[in-house]
């Protein structure tokens, strides 16, 4: 398999870029459900929070990664099959999804950083809180946050709804070009 894309599929890199951060997304909205119900006298009560705040910053990572990504090695064309108005929609999904990316990572930021502390990574780095904390940061940032990441679950669910409707009733190749398989 090429590792660029070409204009029929996605290559090696694409692939492992969408998929890891697939996961890592869906990873870190369930993690974050899962830590919003601890009590403060839970042993995972502040872990939970570091191992978020440190993956949330991988997927900060890998975002910007992608998005470089796509500027040297361009997505595959649409298909020939795809109408217009599916063209239009996969462009706005695709980029309500980047947008609600971005806006993740940025309110996770503001949250992890509402206290003027620097954000810690894994115990290798840290990401030093840039602002000086305003009145409201963490419940503002908190509810951005929590409202985007059930956004992008919804979005989420839509995309991987409609690749699977291209596979099992269209019978087109997208869902294939993004597994590996070519059009």
């Amino acid at each position: 398999m090429p590792w660029r894309n070409s204009a029929e599929r996605y290559g090696l890199i694409g692939i492992l870029l969408h998929w890891s951060m697939a996961l890592l997304v869906v990873g870190l909205f369930g993690l974050g459900l899962w830590m919003s119900g601890l009590d403060l006298f839970s042993p995972w009560y502040t872990q939970a929070p570091r191992l978020h705040q440190g993956l949330g910053v991988l997927l900060a990572l890998l975002l910007l990664l992608r998005l470089f990504w796509r500027v040297l090695s361009p997505p595959p064309r649409p298909l020939a099959s795809h109408g217009r108005g599916i063209r239009m929609a996969a462009r706005i999904s695709h980029g309500l999804l980047y947008a609600g990316l971005l806006g993740m990572v940025l309110s996770g930021y503001l949250l992890s950083s509402a206290e003027g502390r620097p954000v810690e990574v894994f115990g290798l780095f840290s990401l030093p809180a840039l602002f000086a904390p305003w009145p409201g940061q963490r419940l503002l940032a908190g509810s951005l946050h929590q409202g985007l990441a059930w956004g992008l679950m919804g979005l989420a669910l839509l995309h991987a709804l409609a690749a699977l409707k291209h596979h099992l009733i269209d019978r087109d190749a997208t869902l294939r070009r993004i597994l590996g398989g070519g059009s």
